[in-house]
């Protein structure tokens, strides 16, 4: 493979924590039930704008968003952490020449901030986030996005991601896929999907 586009949360970094506290905080503040910690994981992959009201919000969704926005901000710098070799495998495939891209349900602003934060935004070639698609993930906009940006080959082309929804993106964009095992909520859930590669340690996308 030659091009490698990461989801962020669950695949580069542990921020499981952090979208909990702050979905739980967000809910509480519109007095609304606060979703369980399984609840919430259960929708990671997909943006708040289709997980919010999965969880039960029904309305202020666009001030519900803002205020969570801005709970993540304040917890992520205590509680996003990249996964164990990561930062050293990216350096490595870009020492291989291989090019990086991340491709996450995030914000586009708070995902940059959040690969500065981790000390890996220079390993990545370019970056996109939920403000810069149409149709979110398991849609393949982000995907086809950066296809035809910088003119990729598909054949060369991995998708990986610890959720099925990244697994569906990468089928529904015909590039290859990666199921990560280290961040994945449901890794049978993962495994249906059929990912071309599965990949338990994080050393495996060297190898790929």
């Amino acid at each position: 493979m030659n091009n490698y586009m990461f989801d962020f949360d669950g695949t580069l970094a542990d921020s499981g924590k952090t979208a909990v506290l702050a979905t739980q905080k967000t809910f509480a503040d519109f007095g609304l039930v606060e979703p369980s910690s399984d609840q919430i994981r259960g929708y990671m992959g997909i943006p708040i704008e289709k997980s919010f009201p999965l969880l039960g919000a029904t309305k202020d969704l666009d001030e519900m968003f803002d205020s969570f926005r801005q709970n993540y901000q304040t917890l992520e710098a205590d509680n996003v952490k990249l996964y164990p070799k990561i930062k050293e495998v990216l350096a490595r495939l870009k020492e291989n020449g291989k090019q990086i891209y991340a491709v996450s349900s995030k914000h586009s602003e708070a995902l940059r901030r959040n690969l500065k934060l981790l000390g890996i935004v220079e390993y990545f070639d370019d970056l996109v986030g939920s403000d810069q698609v149409k149709h979110y993930k398991p849609a393949p906009d982000g995907i086809e996005l950066l296809l035809e940006r910088y003119e990729l080959s598909k054949k060369e082309t991995v998708m990986i991601g610890d959720a099925i929804y990244d697994i569906q993106m990468g089928h529904a964009a015909g590039v290859k896929t990666a199921g990560v095992f280290w961040g994945a909520f449901d890794w049978d859930a993962v495994l249906e999907q059929k990912p071309t590669f599965t990949l338990m340690k994080v050393e495996q996308l060297l190898e790929m």
